[in-house]
């Protein structure tokens, strides 16, 4: 009887951890596709969770003469601390969502040179470590 009690428990115990431990990204990346700003058009959208990661990094070759827009959403009404920065073929950063201590929930860019771009979030003091991100163009 004791083992069974202990089996019983041990799984209650099992699902609870996996219920505080999910990270439903794929729901924010859904969330964000129609937060992009009007006159852009969805391209992708990307899952953003941590892990043991100290960032998620993705890449997409941008066109020159188009401009690009890449959103946040996550937990609650801002982006919870989640950071998105832009960088070019060369790793230079060229556009981030943290400007002067203030987190934006989207960050625009108007690619002037065609290549392969790099988009990376960091969690900045983030209390989550799960969000969702929609990247959108516009000529």
């Amino acid at each position: 009887m004791k083992k069974i009690v202990f089996c019983v428990l041990s799984l209650f115990t099992l699902s609870i951890l996996e219920v505080i431990g999910q990270c439903n990204a794929e729901a924010y990346s859904n969330q964000c596709i129609p937060k992009l700003a009007a006159g852009f058009n969805f391209l992708k959208s990307y899952k953003i969770e941590k892990g043991s990661k100290d960032f998620v990094e993705y890449s997409y070759v941008f066109t020159k003469g188009t401009q690009y827009m890449i959103n946040i959403c996550s937990e609650g009404e801002g982006t919870d601390g989640i950071v998105v920065s832009l960088f070019d073929s060369n790793r230079n950063k060229v556009a981030t969502s943290k400007v002067n201590g203030q987190y934006i929930s989207a960050i625009a860019y108007p690619c002037n040179t065609t290549g392969i771009y790099y988009i990376q979030y960091t969690f900045d003091g983030s209390s989550t470590n799960c969000g969702g991100s929609a990247l959108g163009f516009k000529r």
